[in-house]
């Protein structure tokens, strides 16, 4: 599973904007990637990450802005089409971070 977080966030004062970065960071340093400027994705291995990583989400959300998320499975993710531009190297990965035992 994935999921997707977008977010629409102000940052027209020297304070929004640094409440902006930080919420960034907090995606990049919680294992997302950056799709789009304002779009982040990440892998989870079933429903209980998935609960898990948005009650984190919840704790890490700014006050003001717009911030969504949607959770889809590997099967709709594959189904991107990209209109215009490439895919760049962290989407190209192989089903990231799982893990194999043998």
């Amino acid at each position: 599973m994935r999921m997707l977080v977008f977010f629409d966030l102000p940052v027209k004062t020297k304070y929004e904007r640094r409440v902006a970065t930080a919420f960034r960071n907090f995606l990049l340093k919680d294992g997302y990637h950056m799709i789009q400027y304002s779009l982040y994705a990440r892998v989870c291995n079933g429903l209980d990450a998935v609960e898990k990583h948005e009650r984190r989400l919840r704790l890490a959300v700014p006050a003001n802005g717009s911030i969504r998320m949607l959770v889809v499975t590997e099967k709709q993710y594959e189904s991107i089409r990209i209109l215009v531009g490439e895919r760049r190297a962290e989407e190209m990965r192989p089903a990231d971070e799982q893990l194999s035992f043998f």
